[in-house]
């Protein structure tokens, strides 16, 4: 497949590549990548250098462009390559349909383990050399994009011209529980924040969980809505404008003429905050990107999540970037996905993604923007890799929070941190 077409400050290149479905020897049935084309029209001839963007999840597509933002702002310095990662978008999808062929929870899981970094790598090292003569390319890499991009620097070095990372330098030591530990005081101290500064929601939320503890209350798609799916809307306060997104969520929830005592906007809304339909593989893999080697993942984040975030407790706390594994049984889209999950969390010998030492020596650009309040990742573990990396330099800063690269110019600040 090859379609050409132009959209608004931009032409427009889609192709697709078949790679195999394991790398590592080239068994089971290949499966095909979706490799997206961005150049401006004014540059359509010219030489332009690449821009491989690895997008944040896991589990996300690469974004659709539309007018402006930092699309527009890499278009006018590269050709930019928007890829699709293996299971999602365009490329193959691992839906539920696709988990619940295999006979059991082992074999499903195996097929997850396909889809983590390291496959991502060798699909990017394919396209690199089968669609682009071998060219070195910049990458950008947006949160998970960040532990893609660590581990093409542990695997592939030679095909980078520069990394930038925004939000996604991940700690190099395989501890599951250790960025939870860090984290959960991070969402405790968003959420305080939010109150103070929208004190009526302390008593809408609250209403809002006292009519789910009372009695059941269906989402559009059939899903009963309990209050720990509710706290889970939390994870938007990470975002730039996040407390405003919640705060207007909760102003529209009640409404004392419906039978539930909720509104059927603030149901439809939570719904398509919690469903997982568009990215079951975030959950299915979120955890695993946090290990490697020996040691399971064991449910870090429910493991980690103390009494504090009893759905009883008052003020409502809400979660941040959790995933936990009653979600398996109580959302529709990942029910078909919960064996699998399981095994995983269970799987103690999953493939290193990092190498220390080749990272240590490194000798690729690496310019990456650090949120001093990240709600996501944590700073000090985000500096410590700095550190244990060769080449690095980290722009630190408050401006921003998670999503900077999308509401600021965060690509441009990087694109200069060299030239100063």
């Amino acid at each position: 497949m090859d379609e050409r077409y132009e959209i608004p400050g931009a032409l427009v290149r889609d192709r697709t590549v078949h790679v195999p479905l394991h790398w590592s020897t080239g068994d089971g049935a290949g499966i095909e990548v979706f490799v997206r084309e961005l150049v401006h029209p004014d540059q359509r001839d010219r030489d332009l250098p690449l821009l491989l963007f690895l997008q944040g999840g896991p589990g996300g597509k690469s974004p659709r462009p539309t007018r402006g933002g930092w699309i527009a702002r890499a278009l006018q310095a590269f050709r930019v390559v928007l890829l699709d990662q293996r299971g999602t978008g365009r490329s193959s999808r691992v839906t539920g349909a696709v988990v619940e062929r295999f006979p059991d929870a082992r074999a499903a899981a195996d097929h997850l383990l396909a889809f983590r970094a390291d496959s991502i790598v060798a699909d990017a090292e394919h396209v690199r050399a089968t669609l682009y003569g071998g060219r070195r390319w910049t990458t950008l890499g947006q949160s998970y994009g960040g532990f893609v991009t660590l581990t093409y620097l542990s695997r592939a070095p030679q095909g980078l011209e520069r990394c930038l990372i925004t939000g996604g330098l991940p700690a190099l030591q395989p501890d599951a529980r250790e960025p939870y530990r860090r984290t959960y005081p991070r969402v405790a101290a968003k959420v305080r924040r939010f109150y103070e500064r929208y004190p009526g929601d302390v008593a809408r939320a609250g209403a809002v969980a006292d009519r789910l503890a009372a009695a059941p209350v269906r989402l559009p798609d059939g899903d009963v809505l309990s209050v720990r799916r509710l706290q889970t809307v939390g994870q938007v306060l990470g975002s730039q404008a996040g407390a405003e997104e919640l705060h207007w969520l909760l102003e529209e929830a009640l409404d004392d003429g419906a039978p539930s005592g909720l509104s059927d906007t603030f149901l439809d809304q939570v719904a398509r905050r919690t469903s997982f339909w568009d990215n079951p593989l975030y959950a299915a893999l979120h955890e695993s990107i946090y290990a490697a080697g020996p040691g399971a993942t064991a449910w870090a984040a429910e493991a980690e999540r103390g009494p504090e975030f009893d759905g009883a407790v008052r003020p409502l706390p809400f979660t941040g970037e959790m995933i936990y594994p009653w979600m398996f049984d109580e959302i529709a889209s990942l029910r078909p996905f919960g064996p699998a999950a399981h095994a995983l969390a269970a799987r103690a010998d999953l493939p290193e993604l990092y190498d220390p030492a080749r990272l240590a020596a490194n000798e690729v650009p690496v310019d990456a923007a650090v949120y001093f309040d990240d709600m996501y990742v944590d700073t000090e573990l985000s500096l410590q890799t700095a550190e244990a990396v060769g080449n690095v330099r980290t722009w630190v800063t408050n401006e921003f929070e998670h999503d900077g690269l999308r509401t600021g110019d965060v690509l441009g600040r990087l694109l200069d941190l060299r030239s100063r």
